[in-house]
């Protein structure tokens, strides 16, 4: 299996895993990120504790590419604080634009390294980077 095969596995797997697609009883922050090109839309749902993120789930609809980088943002940031996942959000929003290249820096993305070629699909990348744009801004906003 070549890595784009992998990569490809990934994307479907976390696409189709509702782990991270419910509501939170005890939400601290909603937080709507709306793609109007293409549809896809969803609500981000952080409860913290301090300054760590207890607990972060997301609801909506949209392209397997935008729900696979929803869940596998949440899986990276529940957890950790608030900078800590700012970080992470640059982290991968450099990765798209190709600004971080090198594997070794990208390896805290963990799963979200599968979609470091998403920039070859233009269209695609509003998609991938939906979910991350909107915790920031929940991020920014508490």
């Amino acid at each position: 299996m070549n890595l784009n095969e992998i990569y490809t596995e990934l994307i479907m797997e976390h696409n189709a895993n509702k782990e991270n697609k419910r509501s939170l009883q005890h939400a601290d922050v909603c937080k709507r990120g709306h793609n109007p090109s293409c549809g896809d839309d969803i609500t981000l749902e952080i409860a913290f504790d301090g300054d760590t993120i207890k607990d972060v789930s997301y609801t909506g609809s949209g392209c397997a590419i935008s729900q696979a980088s929803t869940s596998m943002m949440i899986d990276l940031i529940k957890g950790k604080s608030k900078q800590e996942a700012l970080n992470l959000v640059d982290t991968f929003l450099k990765m798209i634009k190709r600004e971080i290249t090198d594997e070794d820096q990208l390896e805290e993305l963990e799963d979200a390294m599968a979609l470091k070629n998403i920039s070859n699909m233009p269209a695609r990348v509003k998609c991938a980077v939906l979910a991350w744009h909107t915790l920031k801004d929940a991020v920014e906003e508490n």
